[in-house]
């Protein structure tokens, strides 16, 4: 059976008010992970672990994210010159993170800025395209 994207958003919401130890209204689609709910590097396995938890429906076929998949660790290489994003990179974390503001990154190229740009919505999009 295919989830709503509204139980899809519900059972996110869950996991990174568990995982994180935030208040369920500050898990808003927009709210980047790092950010505004204060998750850390090691936070991103843990929420990877309870999201294949939350969403495995028949334990004979386990939801599974691949490492990587998901909170992309780090940009190729090649996709950064003397500290800033090239225009092959830009377009790189433009189609990772469809939904983020990156106002700022393409003003700036600024490689630090790309992992506070992972939002709630950009997990609740991941699992719909692998449900879906």
């Amino acid at each position: 059976m295919a989830l709503s994207h509204d139980e899809i958003y519900s059972k996110v919401q869950g996991v990174l008010v568990d995982a994180l130890g935030v208040d369920e209204d500050e898990v808003t689609p927009a709210a980047s992970l790092r950010g505004d709910l204060g998750a850390e590097s090691i936070d991103f396995l843990d929420i990877t672990f309870r999201l294949e938890k939350a969403f495995t429906t028949d334990p004979t076929q386990p939801f599974k994210i691949p490492r990587g998949d998901l909170f992309p660790e780090e940009l190729d290489p090649s996709f950064v010159q003397d500290g800033k994003l090239t225009d092959a990179g830009l377009t790189e974390v433009r189609r990772r993170l469809p939904h983020a503001d990156l106002s700022q990154l393409e003003s700036t190229r600024d490689i630090a800025l790309v992992p506070n740009l992972f939002a709630v919505q950009d997990i609740v999009d991941y699992i719909e395209r692998k449900v879906g």
